[in-house]
């Protein structure tokens, strides 16, 4: 039977050490669901799986992107189903492991066929959000498309950003585009019920502790360089890998801007922010999913291996 396993949740709630619970278990092969960890030139700074851990279960969908590149969920999407049809050819179950909510919707809703959108107009609504704060952008996506920005936090830059560019580059909604949605490829397979789904999500005062010591973590076995190697590159801000969580931050002090001191703080809270974020959103899109704290995981994942067994 084609069965899948997705494992969501927010930054440092310890996905991959569930998944390789499970592949060790199961057979199973883990598939990257992370819009930062397919980028080769961060491996450190977005906590990719570690050589011994990539040797101990098959891992696919890793660092195989350059940062030069912009890597879309649609894009994602394709390569995800490539990796899961090739696992299920050879007896494997599917892994799918990430924090980006967005593209387990779309590998199982789909995603608007929305046009391109021009360089020019993306880089001038992002110059935008820079200058003026997403909250200002947010009051402008209010009067263009009000069903999108009742749904989106006024601190929710990237997706208003987004919102934004769509409309000006088309004059009409994204919210109207976002109507005409094309099925994803793993629909089937989740109606039919064959794809169980699985969302970690810790105490926040324990995942707040785990984001800052792992980002301590980070600086000691060598983000800092990673950082500076991807500078000296002279790549466009606009680029997602130039917006990674850390990125900016260290990017101060390898400038000279602040203390190290300082810039460890300022990633280290950008990226407590973020895992809130992420804690809402999976909590408002995920509701339907198998919930695992720290305190009821061995349950969960007993729960999940039994179910994955009987069918």
């Amino acid at each position: 039977m084609k069965q899948a396993l997705f494992i969501a949740g927010p930054t440092a709630s310890g996905k991959s050490a569930f998944a390789l619970k499970v592949a060790s278990e199961l057979n199973g092969v883990i598939i990257n669901a992370d819009s930062m960890q397919v980028y080769r030139d961060l491996s450190i700074l977005t906590a990719c799986p570690t050589e011994a851990e990539q040797a101990s279960a098959p891992h696919r969908l890793y660092g195989f992107l350059d940062g030069a590149e912009a890597c879309s969920a649609a894009v994602w999407a394709a390569l995800a189903m490539q990796e899961i049809e090739k696992a299920w050819q050879v007896g494997q179950l599917p892994i799918l492991v990430g924090g980006t909510g967005l593209y387990f919707k779309v590998l199982t809703d789909g995603i608007a066929k929305v046009p391109d959108i021009p360089d020019n107009v993306r880089t001038q609504v992002r110059k935008e959000c820079e200058e003026v704060g997403s909250e200002t952008l947010h009051r402008e996506l209010t009067r263009i498309d009000p069903m999108l920005a009742r749904r989106l936090a006024p601190g929710d830059s990237q997706r208003i950003s987004r919102a934004i560019e769509v409309f000006r580059a088309t004059s009409v909604p994204l919210s109207e585009w976002q109507k005409n949605t094309t099925p994803g490829p793993m629909q089937s397979a989740d109606q039919a019920g064959l794809v169980e789904k699985c969302v970690l999500v810790p105490e926040r005062a324990e995942l707040y502790r785990r984001c800052d010591q792992r980002f301590d973590s980070m600086i000691e076995t060598g983000a800092l360089d990673e950082v500076r190697a991807l500078l000296t590159r002279k790549l466009s801000p606009d680029l997602p890998v130039m917006r990674a969580l850390g990125v900016p931050s260290l990017a101060r002090f390898i400038r000279n801007e602040v203390p190290l001191a300082e810039a460890q703080e300022d990633a280290k809270m950008q990226t407590r922010r973020f895992a809130k974020r992420q804690l809402t959103w999976f909590r408002n899109q995920f509701s339907h999913w198998e919930v695992a704290n720290a305190q009821y995981m061995e349950s969960v994942f007993d729960k999940l291996v039994a179910k994955i067994i009987k069918n």
